[in-house]
Formats: structure tokens, sequence, C-alpha cells
């Protein structure tokens, strides 16, 4: 096994972690959720320019009569990477005690304003950073309204 397999093997798992930590993992830590909101999609272009480096890579492995290890790997890697950036949708995640924000649990405690943009954008500040949330479906601003005018 060369030392390229042993890189892709580390990424696949690293992703596959990643994927089951936010698919059910997340969902079940800090008590029951309360409200599940998804968020827009974002950075679609370098998902397809990794996707596509990953199809330059198997090419040139089936062009050089590379390891068949390597060629399953890199298939692995791409499909895996394609799952995260198309199929899987982000997700923010409500909570009693605070919400998963990009896989980050935030206290309500911390929140110091909330603004909602002229174009939908919800912006969170906490006490150093904005978070501007980018919901799929502008309902679920309403709803978010709802449940935080209950936690304050």
């Amino acid at each position: 096994m060369s030392v390229t397999d042993i890189a892709l093997i580390i990424f696949i798992i690293f992703l596959l972690a990643y994927a089951i930590y936010d698919e059910f993992i997340m969902d079940k830590q800090k008590g029951e959720t309360l409200l599940r909101v998804k968020l827009q999609r974002r950075n679609k272009l370098d998902a397809i320019i990794f996707i596509g480096l990953m199809a330059i890579l198997l090419y040139n492995n089936l062009n050089a009569h590379g390891s068949t290890v390597t060629t399953y790997l890199l298939i692995s890697l791409a499909l895996i990477a394609f799952y995260n950036s198309f199929i899987r949708w982000p997700k923010m995640l409500f909570k009693a005690g605070g919400f998963f924000y990009a896989n980050i649990f935030i206290t309500y405690d911390r929140i110091k304003a909330m603004n909602l943009s002229e174009d939908g954008i919800l912006v969170i500040q906490l006490e150093q950073k904005k978070l501007l949330v980018r919901v799929r479906e502008l309902d679920d601003l309403e709803r978010i309204y709802k449940l935080m005018v209950n936690f304050q």
C-alpha cells in the first residue's frame, strides 16, 4: 500500500466520520431537537471542482495502469464528497439550551442581537462574531422567530 493510498484512506475516514456525525450523532446531542431548519447550500463550485479533480486523478490512474486499490479509493472519495456536497443538506438544529449552527453548539445566552436583512438573511450577533443564517424556505424564519421568543 502506497503513501497515496494511506492518505486517501485517511481522507475517506474523516469525511465518513463527518457525515455520520452530522446526520446521526448531532441530532442526539444536547437533548431533544425542537426545530430543524434546512439551510441553503453554499460552495457548490468548490465541490464541483473537487469532484472534477478526483475524476482527473481517476483517469490518470486508469491510463497509467495504477493500482486497483487506488482506483477504488478515488471512487469512494468522490462518492463521499458528492454525498456531502449535493445530497446532504446543511441544517440548523434548535435545542432547549441552544442551537447547532455549522456543527457548533451555541447557547442562547451568547446572542446579543438578531436582525433580519432585506433579502431574508437572519443575522445573529454573538459576542465577537456574526452568524449569517440563510434559510432554504422563508417560512422557517417565522418558526425560528417564534422559538427564539420563547427562550428570551
